[in-house]
């Protein structure tokens, strides 16, 4: 009986919309063009690499305080030591694939051999 309803209940979540789709055609919008693209996937990626340089740097100035919160105990001095490795190879990381995606973006569009003037 479950799997009766529950069958219903894909039918009708997953098939309904498609079939209503279907019957009206495509719904207008504008055409997604490469340059819309570009734009679409540069904004992400800025996005992400911008969240995730700021997290990086909450993680190193976390490592930071309790590193200088630890006093003699070895295990948070340690841990703190680690931390901090752990947030400086993390930002490396994000701001090594900022420059790579950075690069791609500019080698697909054609600005990065420009070097300011583009015929």
């Amino acid at each position: 009986m479950k799997n009766k309803i529950y069958q219903f209940l894909f039918y009708l979540i997953f098939l309904f919309p498609v079939n209503v789709l279907a019957a009206n055609g495509l719904p207008p919008g504008r055409a997604i063009t490469l340059n819309y693209l570009n734009n679409v996937v540069l904004n992400i990626s800025i996005f992400v690499i911008r969240m995730s340089a700021v997290l990086a740097v909450i993680f190193i100035v976390w490592s930071g305080i309790t590193y200088m919160y630890a006093g003699d105990d070895t295990k948070k001095v340690e841990a703190a030591r680690a931390r901090l490795m752990s947030g400086i190879i993390g930002a490396a990381i994000v701001f090594g694939v900022g420059v790579i995606l950075q690069t791609i973006v500019g080698v697909i569009t054609g600005d990065f051999f420009c070097y300011g003037i583009c015929i």
